[in-house]
């Protein structure tokens, strides 16, 4: 598994670098936006770590690009900027998950296998966290192996979720997502189906309430 490094401070990069190549990863540096895009565009990588503070076009503006350009890689956001404004644009932006700097390198490896781990299912239209398994294409839900039922409803939320489980999905993203119904969904609307689907996922999956930013689907604790 490839990863590329956006991040200007040498000595940030170094460690970074050190930690996830122990780790067992391939690790490659870029320390612009400008540069990052170059070696994007040139070679495969499973992953990007992408400092926010860089040079020129920063962090966020690169997510920005990328996604515009219709990239789906995964990309994991560090930050020192503890606001929750900085929080919410990168989630909006596209990004897939932020580590607040200073940071275990422990920690950051884990969330690199997690956020590569779930991009190659969902290529295959499939989502396996903790003790649940969704098939997308079929729409089929499976928690210990056991198939479970599911409203039209309550599959549109854990659909949403679901594929972008680890990432903040705001009440309002959920409730566009059921929008396309006849009758009107109600922020309060959004927030009973939310529970709804959290029941039925029991203990498999957890449905996490970020208070002032959504919801985000998580494995369970260990």
């Amino acid at each position: 598994m490839r990863i590329l490094i956006v991040e200007d401070d040498e000595l940030v990069a170094d460690a970074v670098a050190r930690g996830l190549a122990a780790a067992g990863f391939a690790v490659d540096r870029s320390r612009s936006a400008e540069a990052a895009e170059a070696a994007l565009a040139a070679e495969h990588f499973d992953l990007a770590v992408v400092d926010v503070g860089l040079p020129g076009a920063d962090g966020l503006a690169l997510v920005r690009r990328l996604r515009g350009a219709g990239s789906s890689l995964p990309v994991l956001i560090l930050t020192a900027r503890d606001t929750v404004a900085v929080r919410v644009e990168a989630l909006d932006l596209g990004a897939d998950d932020f580590l607040m700097k200073p940071f275990e390198q422990a920690e950051l490896a884990a969330r690199c296998r997690a956020l590569i781990r779930r991009a190659h299912l969902r290529a295959r239209g499939e989502v396996s966290l903790g003790g649940m398994h969704l098939d997308v294409g079929g729409r089929r839900l499976r928690i210990g192996g056991a198939p479970v039922e599911l409203t039209a409803r309550e599959w549109l939320v854990l659909e949403c979720l679901a594929l972008n489980s680890g990432r903040i999905i705001s009440k309002e993203r959920l409730q566009e997502a059921m929008a396309s119904w006849d009758k009107p969904l109600t922020p309060n609307a959004v927030e009973v189906y939310v529970s709804r689907v959290r029941a039925k996922l029991g203990t498999a999956a957890v449905i996490r309430t970020v208070r002032g930013l959504g919801y985000r689907l998580d494995e369970p604790p260990a």
